[in-house]
């Protein structure tokens, strides 16, 4: 079956084109308020209406600053380097979730800094509201027809011809798979985990190895760059992005854990 053709420009307002993949943005960061201010009503977790606004704002500076230079960094150095003007042409697309993590990361060490707050505090109460928004943006590239998944054979009926991909190749559906796992799925643990009071730092850790571990999976029914393909170990560039993700994550969990009990 073919994949649905959607046209990227949700409306227009005059000459002003709004596009989906924006809209999704949008989505992700609204439900970050919503569910943040939601979360903010637990007394135990020390946050505040007011702190979550702020920390929305220091998190679209962080996603959008963050995931625009790791795309030019991670994915097409050689060429950002020699035209770093083009680094500022966002609207030719090229972000990169992991950049997008590293300037969340960078976002939570300056809020927790200017408002006195350790990071792993506010690092556990953003982790959960960070997959919804990795879900939109997973919708929003299938809606856009990009970012399509490799060669799915006959036994997955549920493959899809991506007609920008230039072939009548049934492929996987990556986008979805993505936006079920990275998002739906990594949003109900991490949401149901943090419902009550953890050890510091446990809620992060477990965004980061749940994030890489299921980002490398996925990346197997994913087509890699076609200016990239695979790298060492037939293992694709966001996997060895993904890697360190997962390490760092089951490095912090495991210290903050034996640091608790060395305490008690």
């Amino acid at each position: 079956m073919f994949a649905p053709e959607f046209n990227p420009i949700a409306f227009s307002i005059g000459p002003l084109a709004v596009h989906w993949y924006g809209l999704m943005y949008l989505l992700g960061f609204a439900f970050f308020w919503a569910l943040g201010r939601l979360r903010a009503k637990d007394p135990w977790r020390q946050m505040t209406a007011n702190d979550v606004e702020d920390i929305l704002f220091y998190g679209v500076l962080g996603v959008i600053l963050g995931g625009r230079l790791g795309f030019c960094l991670f994915y097409q150095p050689e060429w950002y380097l020699s035209h770093p003007l083009d680094i500022f042409k966002v609207w030719q697309g090229g972000m990169s979730a992991h950049g997008g993590i590293i300037g969340s990361i960078l976002a939570i060490c300056a809020f927790a800094r200017i408002k006195g707050k350790t990071f792993f505090e506010v690092a556990d109460f953003v982790a959960p509201l960070v997959p919804l928004g990795l879900m939109f943006g997973r919708i929003g590239n299938f809606i856009n027809g990009e970012l399509w998944g490799r060669a799915a054979g006959s036994d997955v009926p549920w493959a899809m011809i991506f007609k920008n991909s230039g072939t009548l190749v049934p492929r996987h559906p990556s986008q979805l798979y993505e936006a079920f796992l990275e998002g739906a799925l990594l949003f109900t643990v991490l949401w149901w985990f943090s419902s009550k009071p953890r050890v510091a730092g446990a809620v992060g850790s477990l965004f980061c190895m749940g994030y890489g571990l299921v980002r490398f999976i996925v990346e197997y029914f994913r087509e890699p760059d076609s200016y990239l393909g695979l790298g060492l170990f037939g293992l694709s560039r966001g996997q060895w992005l993904s890697l360190p993700v997962f390490l760092l994550g089951l490095v912090v969990w495991i210290w903050v854990h034996r640091r608790k009990s060395a305490e008690n």
